[in-house]
């Protein structure tokens, strides 16, 4: 592999890249258990312009009634090995995106991707599209170029990362189609100056709460539970608990400590007037690996029984939306790990090792022993208003990775 000569080439193709960025993130991709279509149509814009290019794809097909499709879709492009043909390094990028938000808070159409100041802005740019096209890029190089390296390469674009990867990566996982000798590079996360390798992730789990009372008229107390005031005054006391209770830090995360957050809140009543006979809310919970998820839940439910008690007449439940608990880390001398920190720092940029919060594909693949490092240039807007990705980054990133590849044939 000629290395320079590869990413002089990528940086010739800034303009298209640009291009097809804005055109495939107008597709929209919300996950379909965030009130969208799903990612089907966008996954079809992939396989099309695989197609314009003769590159072969498989697709994998996951049944899920919550789209119109009945199905969702899993594309895998493979470029067969030199050698260790029953070995595999994989590129994971995630097409689905999480909804809008408040349309107030953003300033130009999520839906219709702008360029201004060297950035792409709209939904889903950074997370996960700048990674889509990336790898897709990389891949169309090597194809024209007749590259392989010693192993099988396999880039995947996968459905329903965004609401646990159970119509994605889990179901591929389930078929076998991803071996314990493989290693991964998911391109869904990382920092500013791209020095920061993910190799490990927090438990990360979010919970529904239903506080259940009684309706009564709001001059009429007495005659009823407000399970709004009790539900606020348990949400509080929960999160200072867990937060005073989980308290310890390991430095290798960034934020070093346990977090436990109040976030989604359901609407009670539609009338000032009526005290709420129930209350449901949500939490978003990333907890280190030293505490199992399982410890958490026992002081959760704990609190509860309290509340049950203090409070007669109620009854709380709690359910998961999603539980991811924290596998043993990638090692950082894995070959995977190793490669990545060694082409980003011929960049002139010091890479490192660390730990985020959770919510990628690379915990469920160290959940079943496949190293995999998490790793891309980014801003981290992902899941807010105005997210962008910074055009630059992409080409830097896309070259890099073929740096990553040179290595893997001995270079």
């Amino acid at each position: 592999m000629d290395v320079k000569k590869l990413q002089e080439k990528i940086a010739a193709k800034r303009e298209q890249m640009i291009a097809d960025m804005i055109e495939m993130s107008s597709i929209p991709a919300t996950n379909p258990r965030m009130g969208g279509p799903g990612e089907y149509e966008r996954m079809q814009w992939i396989m099309r312009w695989f197609d314009q290019r003769n590159i072969p794809y498989e697709v994998y097909e996951v049944p899920d009634d919550a789209v119109k499709e009945g199905v969702r879709l899993n594309v895998i492009v493979t470029i067969p090995g030199t050698k260790l043909q029953d070995r595999s390094l994989w590129f994971i990028s995630h097409v689905d995106t999480v909804g809008t938000g408040d349309l107030e808070l953003w300033d130009t159409d999520p839906l219709k991707p702008v360029v201004k100041d060297g950035r792409i802005y709209g939904l889903g740019c950074e997370d996960n599209s700048q990674s889509v096209i990336t790898t897709m890029y990389a891949c169309e190089l090597l194809f024209s170029e007749g590259i392989r390296i010693d192993r099988n390469l396999r880039f995947y674009y996968a459905a329903d990362e965004e609401t646990g990867s159970e119509y994605g990566m889990k179901a591929l996982l389930d078929k076998g189609l991803i071996q314990p000798e493989d290693e991964a590079i998911v391109p869904d996360g990382g920092s500013h100056d791209g020095a920061f390798v993910e190799v490990a992730e927090k438990s990360q789990v979010w919970l529904k709460f239903t506080v259940n009372g009684k309706t009564a008229h709001a001059a009429m107390p007495q005659l009823g539970i407000n399970a709004c005031y009790i539900g606020m005054k348990f949400g509080v006391e929960l999160e200072e608990t867990l937060k005073a209770v989980y308290s310890e830090e390991d430095p290798l995360f960034n934020p070093p400590m346990s977090t436990f957050e109040l976030t989604q809140k359901f609407a009670n009543v539609a009338s000032p007037n009526v005290l709420p006979g129930k209350d449901i809310f949500c939490m978003d919970m990333r907890i280190l690996p030293m505490y199992s998820v399982d410890e958490v839940m026992t002081s959760i439910h704990r609190l509860m029984e309290r509340y049950e008690k203090d409070f007669p007449g109620i009854h709380m439940d709690v359910e998961f939306l999603t539980r991811t608990d924290a596998p043993e880390p990638t090692s950082p001398e894995s070959k995977v790990a190793r490669s990545l920190v060694e082409a980003i720092s011929e960049t002139g940029t010091k890479a490192y090792s660390g730990g985020i919060g959770g919510g990628t594909c690379g915990a469920i693949l160290r959940a079943r022993k496949i190293p995999a490092v998490v790793w891309a240039t980014l801003d981290d807007t992902c899941h807010s208003p105005n997210e962008y990705v910074i055009i630059d980054n992409m080409i830097r990133d896309t070259q890099i990775y073929l740096s990553v590849l040179d290595k893997y044939n001995g270079a």
